[in-house]
């Protein structure tokens, strides 16, 4: 006879074998949660299925009508609108305007415009699909080698998971009870120094083999002036979303609309002054329109890791995941490994979200054990973090690691959206050009697990603590 645990992990595996096989996943979530809970049901008639199904008629309400996931459907649609209103062309080309003359500075501005519409949008596949439209182009039209350009623009499509507001970071937070402004502040150092470590990686490229970027981009100073013109009010606006979070002037929710407002009142003004430019009506539609799918499809997902999550509990797996860790007495540093290891590995095939929702519950309670339980001070704690101090951390650097799965071999998500707009370049070659950037984020994650104060050191100085 099957206990409780090993049923558990058969569903667990099931759902990756869903997932592996393209079901949607808040479907396949949904999937595994009911029939899990039915298969407990027969081996442990006290798990009775019908209380079990009685809940369905409120679950679904009280996972939405939750007050700190308002920000999500707001943070989409402001990427949305920013989308329409075309401000990624206007940080490219400002970016470029400032770099653009340096050797490589074109594919240095695509990773600066990157970090500015991550900014935004929140997502990385997004950020990677929209800075592909806008920037691959011009590369091309440059003459930059394929491998750099396709390159340059997947790994710059992951900054769109970390750079705050994120709605990723959001999700995190709201599962493992952090406060999303500390999120959002703790992302903010990891987040440049991915910008910086990009950069660096295609200063290093173009002066080792300079034909990879053989023609400089040069603008005339109106096109300079008029390029920096129209990056100040971009910045302007995220600057002070960011800022305002940063030092808590305002809570995520009132900052995701004010930042949706700011971007329709920019992309309005935009359309009146041009009508080639800025936001139109059918512009405004389509963003509200696609931020209502994104936001449902979003929502579906939380309900059915809900579902998921009420099947672990009954099953007693995470409480059996964090009895195993701490009475097999593995070190924590091994534990963590592995569990980024699976990351990078999930993020081959799976959404960023996705995984944060399946992953995390899963394995957050052992963390905590392995740490030295819920009132572990810094001073007794295995990886010399108090539970909130351990909650930023660990989330930051779990993020990072999604980042790195999404570029990584053989099936990255992110290579395959530029693939799908660069026409005859081979998915080898895009891959080869990732692997420099694939090597900088190894050394990053390697940094933030070394060096916990770089995501600390904000929620600290900002907090007083």
């Amino acid at each position: 006879m099957l206990d409780r645990e090993t049923i558990g992990l058969i569903g667990f595996a099931i759902l990756f074998v869903l997932l592996i096989f393209r079901v949607p996943v808040g479907l396949a979530m949904i999937m595994v949660g009911v029939g899990g809970n039915f298969a407990l049901s027969i081996i442990a008639p006290y798990l009775r299925f019908e209380p079990y199904l009685a809940q369905f008629k409120t679950l679904l309400w009280g996972t939405v009508a939750n007050y700190s996931l308002s920000v999500v459907p707001l943070f989409i649609l402001m990427g949305y609108l920013a989308s329409h209103s075309k401000l990624s062309r206007d940080l490219f080309q400002g970016f470029n305007a400032l770099v653009g003359h340096f050797r490589g500075g074109v594919a240095m501005a695509a990773i600066g415009a990157c970090a500015g519409f991550g900014a935004v949008c929140g997502s990385s596949l997004a950020t990677a699909s929209t800075m592909g439209r806008v920037a691959l182009p011009e590369l091309e039209r440059l003459r930059y080698a394929p491998k750099l350009a396709t390159g340059t623009l997947a790994a710059g499509g992951t900054l769109g998971i970390l750079i705050p507001p994120s709605v990723a970071l959001v999700i995190y937070a709201i599962i493992v009870e952090a406060s999303i402004i500390q999120m959002f502040q703790a992302a903010i150092i990891p987040g440049l120094l991915a910008v910086l470590f990009f950069i660096l990686v295609i200063a290093v490229m173009v002066r080792l083999k300079p034909d990879l970027a053989p023609q400089v981009a040069v603008m005339t100073p109106t096109e300079k002036r008029r390029a920096l013109l129209r990056l100040v009010p971009v910045v302007l606006i995220f600057g002070s979303i960011i800022l305002g979070l940063g030092i808590g002037l305002f809570t995520p929710t009132p900052a995701a609309a004010v930042g949706a407002m700011a971007i329709l009142l920019y992309g309005l003004a935009l359309r009146f002054k041009s009508k080639d430019a800025g936001l139109s009506l059918t512009g405004i539609k389509s963003s509200i329109l696609d931020t209502a799918v994104t936001s449902g499809m979003i929502y579906f997902i939380l309900f059915g890791a809900e579902v998921l999550k009420g099947f672990f509990a009954r099953a007693g797996l995470p409480a059996a995941m964090a009895s195993w860790a701490t009475d097999s007495g593995v070190d924590p540093w091994v534990l963590m490994v592995l569990l980024l290891m699976m990351l990078i590995v999930l993020g081959c095939f799976m959404d960023s979200l996705a995984m944060i929702l399946v992953v995390v519950p899963f394995f957050w309670p052992a963390l905590v054990e392995v740490n030295g339980g819920d009132y572990a001070t810094a001073a007794t704690a295995a990886y010399g973090l108090g539970l909130e101090d351990l909650k930023i951390w660990f989330g930051i650097v779990a993020l990072v690691v999604v980042e790195l799965g999404l570029i990584t071999p053989p099936v990255g998500l992110n290579v395959f959206i530029i693939a799908t707009m660069a026409r005859g370049i081979r998915m080898g070659e895009i891959f080869a050009g990732v692997m420099p950037f694939f090597g900088i984020e190894i050394v990053r994650i390697v940094i933030l697990l070394l060096l916990p104060g770089l995501c600390l050191f904000l929620p600290h100085a900002l907090s007083g603590g």
